[in-house]
């Protein structure tokens, strides 16, 4: 076996050459490696120096062009910027989620942190403030989940708060968001595939994930963890169990098959039913409005916005005018006012000599019709 030899140096003689192998593999002997693996192991470490001062001087350079960006007569107050800078989040590659960080989600989301539904790439998912989150974090409430399980990381302050909520982010169990324009949703940044703008919905934000996971109380971050996932799986098995019976009827138990043929037959006679008396009321309808106006219903809250018994009472009605709905329906809606005694302030006028009258000033309501 060849045994490596490192790249010879300028200006070195054979001797040193030789010393300094001699050293290299009496260090490889104490790290119990070999010299081959000793000069791979010299080379990652090399790599890694090289790495660490390319972004050392990457972030030396944002910092002057952020001073440059200020001038140097710049009176603005850094210190929150500086405190911003320290809340960055970078995130790990894709693996295992902390197992804190999954306690730390599942507590949360049984939480009321007043989530809203936002569209990111195109799904519905929750999304919540970090102020809530941090608020919730250093309550008695956390504190005592902390005491029952030992899988929640304590929290002490607000700093603490902070670093515990970091976990999320790190694990990729909710990500930081903001909100994409209106514009930019239109051309193909939404949840629409079409080319022109899609009819934006009140309330609903179509968001995009953030690279810089920042902490701070006014960012919205939005929950990748969707729980355990038994619920979706037992309503998958009932399904599949549901379409293998309907798919296996042919073997049900004769007696199974007669009973199913006869709930379907009464199923379907409810239903023909229930078209035979909507054409039965109409036609009544109809005829009524001519012989006796304005007109009967039979069955008038058939199909008004009411409970299932609620349709069917009255049995009959008389066809009403829309106007008069809407009156009886602010007057059901109004409460009759309780008696009191009579404390309405009066005022005397007197126009003329020897002629006073008195007005009322109590407060009315009147209804106007509707043009």
């Amino acid at each position: 076996m060849v045994t490596p030899q490192p790249p010879p140096a300028r200006g070195l003689s054979p001797a040193q050459i030789q010393m300094m192998q001699q050293q290299m593999a009496t260090e490889a002997a104490k790290n119990n490696m070999t010299l081959e693996q000793y000069i791979e192991h010299l080379k990652a470490q090399a790599t890694k120096h090289a790495q660490a001062q390319k972004q050392a001087a990457q972030q030396q350079q944002q910092q002057q062009q952020h001073q440059h960006h200020h001038g140097p007569n710049c009176d603005h107050d850094h210190d929150h910027d500086h405190e911003h800078e320290q809340h960055h989040v970078h995130l790990n590659s894709p693996g295992a989620p902390n197992p804190q960080a999954i306690a730390l989600a599942k507590w949360l989301r049984g939480q009321n942190l007043k989530s809203r539904t936002c569209i990111l790439n195109g799904q519905r998912k929750d999304m919540f403030k970090v102020k809530r989150v941090l608020r919730i974090l250093q309550s008695p409430d956390y504190a005592k989940a902390c005491a029952k399980s030992a899988a929640l990381p304590p929290v002490t302050d607000r700093a603490s708060a902070e670093n515990v909520f970091k976990l999320l982010p790190l694990s990729l169990l909710a990500l930081r968001v903001s909100k994409i324009d209106s514009q930019e949703g239109g051309a193909g940044g939404g949840h629409g595939h079409g080319k022109g703008p899609k009819k934006r919905v009140k309330g609903l934000w179509t968001v995009k994930i953030e690279q810089q996971q920042e902490v701070q109380d006014g960012l919205h971050f939005v929950w990748l963890y969707e729980g355990p996932q038994w619920k979706q799986k037992l309503y998958a098995v009932g399904a599949l169990v549901v379409i293998m019976a309907v798919v296996l009827f042919p073997l049900w138990p004769i007696k199974l098959r007669i009973g199913v043929w006869y709930l379907s037959m009464a199923m379907l006679g409810l239903i023909g039913l229930f078209f035979a008396m909507s054409i039965f009321r109409l036609i009544l309808f109809c005829l009524t409005v001519f012989v006796v106006p304005p007109g009967l219903w039979l069955y008038p809250n058939l199909f008004e916005d009411v409970g299932f018994f609620d349709s069917f009472r009255p049995v009959w009605g008389w066809q009403e005018d829309k106007k008069k709905k809407k009156q009886k329906k602010s007057v059901k809606g109004e409460k009759a006012p309780t008696e009191k005694p009579n404390n309405t302030p009066t005022v005397k006028v007197t126009p003329a000599a020897g002629f006073t009258s008195t007005r009322d000033l109590t407060p009315r309501v009147e209804e106007v019709e509707d043009d």
